[in-house]
This record gives structure tokens, C-alpha cells and sequence, in this order.
């Protein structure tokens, strides 16, 4: 699979979790990367270090992507530091309280929306006259298996993760003709802080990898099969693929 060498990849939610192995896997196939992260300065500046002693670039940037204006900021620091956005992984994500819609904070609805739906859509916008000036651009977005299923009592994450679909395959329309590729990575159940609290709150487990041997190939997928699926995304050898989907969940 040929590197994105020389390219700049700016993921939010990089400090942690899914976010930190995309951001690792980009800069061990050449990219110079943006971390975004929230809260987490320490694991931010961990994962730059890492970056960094691969021989990359990379810089940490605290923002709130939940914002548009937060997200302005975001992008014109990035742009200004690397002179450049190649690709866009819209990662950062929250999880909804598993309740039911009659149950459901009207507040709870609208922060995990707009960090799952609006955030992906600001993003997008504000990177996109920056790739349509590069050979070319690439736009991944994290979604998850739970838009096969729309389980009971999880509206919130269901709608977020539905409508950032919904952008992905829109967008890839939009943009073809600028070479801005736009594609959906999908995982499920994941070895990740929050997997792990989902695993316990829906499996009744204390340890996710009691998990392992009932899953898919013996084990539970982890951050890094998310990576690898995103870096074949923004790969030379995904030069003619957009608008598509890969559901990582081992085809359970």
C-alpha cells in the first residue's frame, strides 16, 4: 500500500483510542499529522512525541470541535503550522447514556449530535478549500456499525452517526471533481476506553477481552484495525474509490 508521504492529516480525537492509532499509523506511512484532542494534554503531547520520533512532523491542538468557531481556529492553526491539509479524519466522538427516546435529556441529543454530525460537516467545509488546492484530498469519517442495527436506546449516537453517513456520501458527490476522495470507516466494538465502558454497561463484563473468544477471529477488534482500514482510504491505492464503507466487525 503506498504512503501518504509528504501529506498533512489532521484527526481530532487523536490523543486516545482510535484517534491515537490512526494519527500513528498516518505518520508511520509518511504523513506529518495534527493531533486535535479535547481535555487530555499529557496524551496528546505523547502521541506528538511519538509522531516525532518516527521522523514526522506533528503538533498538538486543543479545541472543542463541537464548535464552529473553535473548529475555524482549529483549521487556520493547522494551515498556518504545516502550510497544508491533505486529509481530514473526522474521528472525535462521544458516547449517548443508553436511554430511551422518551427518556432522553434534550441536551444530551444535541451534544452528542453535534460532536458526531455538525462537527464532521465545519470540518469538512472549512478543509475543503485548502485540499482543493493539493493534487489531492481525502476525507475520512468514523462512523460505526450501530447505523446497521439502530438498537433501542441509543437515539442520540444512531442519529449523529446516521447523519455523518449521510455527509460522507454526500460530500463524495460534491467534490469528486476536485479529487477530494470521502469515505466511511465503520468499527464496531473496539478495545477502547470507551468499548470498554460500553462492554460493561450492554455485556455485563468487567474485562472486554472476557469478550474475545465469542468474537470474530477470537478476538475484539482494536484501534489499530480501524487505523488500517482509514490508511487504505487515503492510500495511493484507493486513487479510484469514494463514497464507500467498510463496517469493521469481522462480518458478525
Amino acid at each position: 500500500m503506498s504512503a501518504p508521504a509528504g501529506r498533512v492529516a489532521l484527526v481530532t480525537g487523536a490523543g486516545r483510542g482510535i484517534g491515537r492509532a490512526i494519527a500513528l499509523r498516518l505518520a508511520q506511512d509518511g504523513a506529518d499529522v495534527a493531533v486535535n484532542y479535547r481535555r487530555d494534554a499529557d496524551a496528546a503531547a505523547k502521541v506528538v512525541a511519538a509522531i516525532e520520533a518516527m521522523g514526522r512532523r506533528a503538533r498538538a491542538y486543543p479545541a472543542s470541535v463541537d464548535s464552529f468557531d473553535a473548529c475555524a481556529a482549529l483549521v487556520e492553526a493547522v494551515a498556518a503550522d504545516f502550510g497544508a491539509i491533505d486529509i481530514l479524519v473526522n474521528n472525535a466522538g462521544i458516547a449517548s447514556r443508553g436511554q430511551s427516546v422518551a427518556d432522553t435529556d434534550p441536551g444530551e441529543l444535541e451534544r452528542v449530535v453535534r460532536t458526531h454530525a455538525l462537527a464532521p460537516h465545519y470540518l469538512s467545509k472549512l478543509v475543503i478549500p485548502w485540499m482543493r488546492q493539493r493534487p489531492r484530498g481525502d476525507i475520512v469519517m468514523i462512523s460505526s456499525v450501530a447505523t446497521l442495527y439502530h438498537a433501542a436506546n441509543g437515539a442520540p449516537y444512531n442519529m449523529g452517526k446516521a447523519a455523518v453517513e449521510a455527509l460522507a456520501q454526500t460530500l463524495a458527490k460534491e467534490e469528486r471533481v476536485h479529487g477530494i476522495r470521502v469515505n466511511i470507516v465503520a468499527p464496531g466494538l473496539t478495545v477502547t476506553d470507551m468499548g470498554k465502558r460500553l462492554a460493561m454497561a450492554t455485556r455485563g463484563v468487567a474485562d472486554i477481552h472476557e469478550l474475545d473468544a465469542q468474537s470474530p477471529f477470537g478476538r475484539v477488534s482494536t484501534p489499530e484495525d480501524v487505523a488500517a482500514a482509514v490508511a487504505f482510504f487515503v492510500s495511493a491505492d484507493a486513487d479510484y474509490v469514494t463514497g464507500q464503507k467498510i463496517n469493521l466487525h469481522g462480518g458478525g
